[in-house]
């Protein structure tokens, strides 16, 4: 008799617990939600978690806490949520996730089936930038340079598989010149070392350059993007300079979960940012960070982030860039 109830208890298992996380994504979320940023307070990725999950929570009705976990590129952050439990309870907000796949050979986690892909919350184009002192007035001027005297530009970035690293990597690819790279630990010292005219160029973020291009402390050669962007409308992309279309790069920041989690609550979460990003207020504050909208459904996202992987394994193998 104990053997046969024992029996029916272990078949009912499977049964139970299928009830159990059923009722708890019904219930999500019942508590605060923790949203890992794997990179530093003030870092893009930072600042847009914080002024998208405010709104998040609100509606929600629940506490957002965002923490800061940097390191190793962001890999360390984004390993605590992939090891999480997969309840909804755990978030990762990462705008590397692509990138740090392509620089780094063994990683704690397995990009594509540890994390659930949730939602983009938007993308920075990028601007090629020059001092005034370079005399580089637009991008072809740049480029012809780079041509004709092939190694003999240099540019600045925020380090080795960032953002301004893989775009200029792209720029200088699909234009087909050679130039030195010159890493640095943050896009402030990148920049910088443009004004100062150590660099002849640089690739960076909107919203770390376009004070200076405005103050005239910088030149805006071209926007890598398919089309103008608001906060520099005179400024022509890289397309209508006379790139390919391969050589735009943005960065952009995404939302995701662990594997495993329950489709209900995926659909909730993407579902509650994207109507956090159609609000008033989070439109017109990540308009002044330069941030755009990529408006991608659940699925478009997760594919979106695997052609994503595939294209900037393929930049790190083709630049040369050393993998970690």
């Amino acid at each position: 008799m104990i053997q046969r109830r024992a029996l029916s208890l272990l078949l009912l298992a499977p049964f139970a617990m299928s009830l159990s996380c059923a009722a708890s994504a019904q219930d999500w979320p019942a508590r605060n939600i923790t949203v890992i940023v794997p990179l530093g307070a003030g870092s893009a990725s930072d600042i847009v978690a914080r002024v998208v999950m405010e709104q998040v929570g609100k509606q929600l009705g629940q506490n957002v806490v965002v923490e800061n976990r940097p390191g190793a590129g962001g890999t360390i952050g984004a390993n605590l949520v992939a090891k999480a439990a997969p309840d909804g309870y755990t978030i990762l907000i990462y705008g590397a996730l692509a990138s740090a796949h392509a620089l780094y050979s063994k990683l704690p986690y397995d990009t594509l089936a540890d994390f659930v892909p949730v939602i983009a919350l938007g993308q920075q184009p990028l601007v090629i930038v020059g001092a005034p002192a370079k005399g580089y007035k637009t991008l072809g001027e740049l480029v012809a340079a780079g041509k004709a005297k092939p190694g003999s530009l240099n540019y600045s970035t925020a380090g080795v598989g960032s953002a301004s690293h893989f775009g200029a990597e792209r720029l200088r690819a699909s234009a087909g010149f050679t130039a030195q790279h010159i890493p640095f630990k943050g896009a402030a010292e990148a920049v910088t070392d443009v004004i100062a005219g150590r660099s002849d160029f640089s690739v960076q973020l909107t919203s770390t350059t376009v004070p200076q291009i405005r103050e005239g402390t910088l030149v805006a050669l071209a926007v890598s993007a398919h089309k103008r962007i608001a906060l520099l409308p005179d400024v022509p992309t890289t397309i209508e300079s006379g790139l390919p279309a391969e050589s735009v790069y943005a960065f952009y920041t995404g939302m995701y979960l662990p594997a495993k989690t329950p489709g209900e609550i995926v659909a909730k979460l993407h579902q509650e940012t994207a109507k956090a990003l159609q609000t008033d207020a989070v439109k017109a504050r990540l308009a002044t960070l330069g941030v755009e909208p990529l408006p991608l459904a659940q699925p478009e996202f997760a594919k979106f982030i695997r052609d994503d992987i595939e294209a900037n394994v393929a930049l790190v193998k083709a630049a040369g860039i050393p993998t970690q």
